[in-house]
């Protein structure tokens, strides 16, 4: 069974508050994120709208790239979401399909 390791940023809003997190399973942890689940910086702040994720084969490369993103300043973050999602749409719902 192959397994996969994601990399991933959510926002409330576009140019919103920004988390990056590492998940084995993207789906099931962005729905955590919009059910509020967990007491912490995502529930606090209402980050529910998944803007960016990359994936990746091993848990350490994954890691090792959230670290890196989280160094980033803020317009890095901003440039390497609107790569990919140019209009700040909630990815979420792409997950499901």
């Amino acid at each position: 069974m192959e397994k996969h390791f994601w990399v991933y940023i959510v926002t409330d809003k576009p140019y919103g508050t920004l988390y990056t997190g590492v998940t084995n399973d993207l789906a099931r942890r962005v729905w955590e994120h919009r059910e509020g689940l967990y007491k912490g910086f995502t529930r606090k702040y209402e980050l529910k709208q998944l803007v960016y994720y990359e994936e990746y084969p091993t848990a350490i490369e994954a890691i090792a790239r959230e670290k890196c993103i989280k160094k980033w300043n803020r317009d890095w973050k901003k440039q390497v979401i609107e790569k990919l999602n140019t209009t700040w749409r909630d990815l979420y719902e792409d997950l499901q399909k």
